[in-house]
């Protein structure tokens, strides 16, 4: 088995992580684009095509399925790529869970998301959609992303700080809106904790909800306790390279490397 990720960078290495953890069989492609990044100040169309050369170098490596971690590639781009890859590759693209979160018992919503996303007719249109009964504020969150992307330590407590303070002290659901906003959980939960007065929130990430999908898609199953045989491919705007450096700067990317064959940069 083996699956495959795309994203502008390392957002990817959430969904990546659950997969792993969810078949450590699995043998895992990340594809990401460097040389293009980041995505989101594109138009459409260019982003498209981004996402288009990301996707035919993950194809090449011949998975049985791509997960989109990406989502602003995942508005753009999804049509695109499951016409192009589709029935032979199934494409699972990435959504806010901002239905779940909108059923929460508080209904009091925040989402942390991209300045592009924030306010987009796509955003509204899933606000409209599933969470019209709820109270929903969404966060922009400028810099955040790039922050993350490169393990900027200062600049993450510094953006995550200022989105914290747009964020309605009330609130009892959190969805992290972009893929790279899941690997600093702990520190949005950090500073959240301080505006609420230390009230127990919900964080709603997508990492896990696609890996199963992905698994769903080609009719396997969670396996959560086989060997971790599966082994660890990375392609860099379709070069064949080694783990990033940051990416070991999170849990998640860790995990990945712990694969005895896991290409890591020294």
């Amino acid at each position: 088995m083996k699956i495959a990720l795309m994203d502008s960078g390392i957002g990817l290495l959430a969904a990546a992580a659950e997969t792993r953890r969810l078949r450590p069989d699995a043998d895992l492609v990340l594809a990401s684009d460097p040389d293009g990044m980041p995505w989101g100040p594109r138009t459409p169309e260019d982003l498209t095509g981004r996402a288009l050369q990301v996707a035919r170098a993950a194809a090449a490596q011949e998975p049985d399925a791509l997960i989109v971690a990406c989502n602003t590639a995942s508005v753009h781009a999804l049509a695109t790529l499951r016409a192009e890859l589709e029935p032979h590759i199934p494409v699972i693209g990435t959504v806010p869970a901002i239905k779940p979160a909108a059923a929460g018992a508080g209904g009091r919503v925040a989402i942390w998301a991209t300045p592009a996303t924030t306010g987009s007719p796509y955003q509204t249109g899933l606000i409209r959609e599933f969470a019209a009964g709820a109270r929903v504020t969404e966060v922009p969150c400028p810099g955040l992303a790039d922050a993350v992307q490169w393990a900027d330590e200062e600049a993450i407590a510094r953006t995550v700080a200022a989105a914290a303070e747009l964020t309605p002290p009330d609130v009892t659901d959190v969805v992290l809106g972009c893929t790279h906003y899941e690997l600093v959980e702990d520190a949005v939960r950090s500073a959240l904790a301080e505006r609420t007065g230390g009230t127990e929130l919900v964080f709603h990430g997508s990492a896990r909800a696609v890996a199963i999908q992905a698994l769903r898609r080609i009719g396997a199953e969670p396996a959560e306790d086989l060997p971790a045989t599966g082994r660890l491919t990375v392609l860099l705007s379709g070069r064949e390279s080694l783990l990033p450096p940051e990416a070991l700067r999170y849990a998640e990317g860790r995990l990945l490397a712990a694969a005895e064959n896991a290409p890591v940069a020294g």
